[in-house]
């Protein structure tokens, strides 16, 4: 009898223990956030963009797609920030007389690259090509026509979006980051989450950039910042 009251107290602590630790990992799942970078039609050669980045094909989109589904099974919130100029947007050559794409002048004492014009409010371009139902938010940046916005987390002017606000609510400690442009808005948003307390982990592999150089030099800053830099997500 002593016996099987020993057994039966140790199945219950068992049952406890095993209760406490799977309470434990899916709140430390939750903990963990996604945020997918200006997946949109413009920065895609998918969609023909006016400012597609090399490699941005169907067989790109599919990836980072199954990756994401992937990560919202496991119970990851997912963001998305998503470009949303309006048509005067100081970054768009077309509206500087006499410039042309990828000229660089100085507006308020910075430098501002000029860029197609892309990601124009409602256009089709703009939208975010990943299913939106995936996302706990959809976090707009460059909605300011004086200020450019590569940053998920705020613009050149200083002037913050909801981002933060949301991680937050959402008990966010830890972030996986990815998208378009590695050496841009990638790049942008990591080094702001990260200065903002956020461990964060970039994925290059579902990421791509404008060019080799700026890239490389890209990731090398994002390390020397802690940031992490992975191949894939681990599995």
């Amino acid at each position: 009898m002593r016996n099987i009251c020993l057994l039966g107290i140790s199945l219950a602590f068992g049952m406890i223990y095993l209760a406490v630790s799977a309470f434990t990992a899916a709140a430390d799942g939750a903990k963990v956030g996604v945020i997918v970078v200006d997946l949109q039609g413009d920065f895609t050669t998918l969609k023909k963009g006016s400012l597609a980045v090399a490699g941005t094909d169907q067989d790109y989109m599919d990836k980072v797609t199954a990756a994401t589904e992937a990560l919202r099974k496991r119970g990851y919130p997912i963001f998305a920030t998503q470009d949303w100029h309006p048509a005067d947007h100081v970054s768009f050559y077309t509206n500087h007389k006499g410039k042309k794409a990828f000229d660089v002048i100085d507006v308020a004492g910075k430098k501002q690259v000029l860029w197609p014009p892309h990601c124009v409010q409602k256009t089709e371009n703009a939208k975010v090509l990943l299913d939106n139902k995936m996302f706990v938010a959809v976090v707009q940046k460059g909605k300011d026509k004086k200020y450019d916005s590569y940053s998920g987390f705020q613009d050149d002017g200083g002037a913050k979006t909801e981002m933060n606000q949301l991680l937050k609510k959402n008990g966010i400690q830890e972030l996986i980051v990815y998208g378009l442009a590695t050496d841009y808005c990638v790049k942008a948003t990591a080094l702001d989450a990260a200065k903002a307390g956020y461990k964060v982990t970039v994925i290059e592999g579902l990421s791509k950039g404008v060019a080799p150089d700026t890239t490389a030099k890209a990731l090398d800053e994002m390390k020397q910042l802690g940031i992490a830099i992975k191949p894939q997500i681990d599995s």
